[in-house]
């Protein structure tokens, strides 16, 4: 099973303040040991909010939001994507990691194509995979 582990931006992430030298190599070892044990599938920090932009959806409309967005606490500021085998083990890996108070970091399962049922008919699913290869084979290009 995979999960999106969600870093949540705080008042230094979203004022662009860089991690220190200690944290960035405690993050590398961290980060190591996760791509070593076979869990870590991709992980990134984020720009602050000031960098970006929202697309509003309202029928045929697009609006876009310039950032920066408030409630810094409702706000990502990195991920991971990570393979497990379990809900627990992704819990016990993310309490492995080097991060001080006032960090919260949110753990949410990736939906897979057999939680969809018979919606995903077989159409679909031939799609799904062509897709999934298409991008495979665009990350083993560069």
């Amino acid at each position: 099973m995979r999960f999106m582990v969600i870093v949540k931006a705080s008042k230094d992430s979203e004022a662009g303040v860089m991690p220190d030298k200690k944290l960035l190599t405690a993050m590398g070892s961290y980060n190591e040991a996760l791509v070593k044990a076979g869990v870590m599938q991709a992980g990134d920090g984020l720009h602050p909010s000031s960098k970006g932009v929202r697309v509003r959806f309202s029928g045929d409309q697009r609006t876009v939001i310039e950032g920066p967005f408030a409630n810094t606490t409702e706000l990502v500021s990195g991920f991971w994507l990570w393979k497990v085998a379990s809900k627990q083990e992704a819990i016990d890996w993310l309490r492995r990691a080097p991060f001080d108070g006032g960090i919260e970091v949110e753990l949410r399962q990736v939906f897979e194509m057999e939680d969809f049922g018979a919606e995903l008919t077989p159409e679909l699913r031939a799609q799904e995979k062509r897709l999934a290869e298409g991008i495979k084979s665009q990350s083993a290009g560069g």
